[in-house]
């Protein structure tokens, strides 16, 4: 096709483009989030699929004494006693099995590799999946595992700062993040912002956060929202600091990386190649006190401002 400008002929812009390379992105996928929970969360290796968790019992039965300057006091004499059936926890997986057409993989892997984006973007969906599972998994997941001791309800419906600092009382040994849908550090931040305290931000992976008490806010969009109300959890993570660790299996046949396996499992008689990809996870809290929970965070309600500028 031509173009005529000013009376004179010339090569048109959509014909001129079929000799022209067009640069060609990955395939994008908008599900893929930063997934700051499994950045955060301490990554225990565990033995044949079995985390066992072992702890002391009726631990206020400890005894020990101060003993006076100058005087001879008797001892008391103590054990340590322990759980007869402490709770084991078994690494759920995460699974699938891609299949590629060789043909595909053959005429149409330049210049991005066919089996090595289809791949990518299977891993990509599976680790949503694990966060997703890390959170709200009925056995192992988060919010399964808080306490009835460790749960508080906002004062007013929306998340202010009164009810964040009442979750520092219940993690108040070396706490390490809040975790909470936008939505809900979006409506943390207006109950601040509207009591002249803006929370302050901090810089982790290159990326800002808000705080509170200097205690960074990490988004995730896994944690639920349901009818207008969401929940903000707080963690103490580590096993040194009896928190919240994540465990994974090491040294699998065909690791890509910890926990992760990818299979090749042949090519059918219809000439489809598959590949079995495989995440192998779970999540314990090794103290009860490691986690709390803000229960049904409000997270639409919106302030009428004076208008200052008249």
């Amino acid at each position: 096709m031509t173009a005529t400008v000013g009376g004179t002929t010339a090569l048109g812009d959509n014909a001129a483009r079929q000799l022209a390379n067009a640069t060609k992105t990955t395939a994008q996928l908008s599900t893929i989030s930063p997934r700051w929970l499994t950045h955060l969360l301490q990554w225990v290796p565990v033995e044949a699929g079995i985390y066992r968790l072992n702890q002391v019992k009726n631990p206020e039965l400890i005894k020990v004494t101060c003993t006076a300057r100058e005087e001879e006091n008797q001892l008391p004499r103590t054990f340590v006693d322990y759980e007869e059936n402490p709770r084991e926890y078994f690494l759920n997986a995460v699974s699938t099995v891609l299949d590629v057409h060789t043909r595909i993989s053959d005429l149409y892997s330049s210049p991005h590799d066919q089996i090595k984006e289809q791949l990518r973007l299977t891993i990509e969906t599976i680790k949503e999946n694990q966060e997703s599972e890390l959170i709200n998994n009925p056995d192992y997941g988060l919010l399964a595992q808080v306490t009835e001791e460790q749960r508080v309800f906002p004062l007013t419906g929306a998340p202010t700062p009164d009810d964040l600092d009442e979750l520092l009382t219940k993690v108040w040994k070396e706490p390490a993040f809040f975790l909470a849908h936008p939505l809900a550090i979006a409506a943390f931040g207006r109950e601040a912002t509207r009591r002249g305290t803006p929370p302050p931000t901090v810089s982790l992976f290159g990326s800002q956060f808000i705080t509170w008490r200097g205690i960074p806010l990490i988004p995730s969009d896994k944690v639920p929202v349901a009818d207008g109300k969401s929940k903000i959890l707080l963690l103490r993570v580590g096993d040194k600091r009896q928190g919240v660790v994540g465990l994974f299996q090491p040294g699998l046949p065909g690791e890509q990386s910890p926990g992760l396996s990818v299979r090749f499992m042949g090519i059918n008689n219809h000439a489809i190649a598959s590949y079995l990809i495989s995440l192998y996870c779970s999540l314990a809290v090794l103290t009860p006190d490691a986690l709390a929970v803000l229960d049904d965070v409000e997270i639409n309600k919106y302030h009428d401002y004076p208008d200052t500028y008249k």
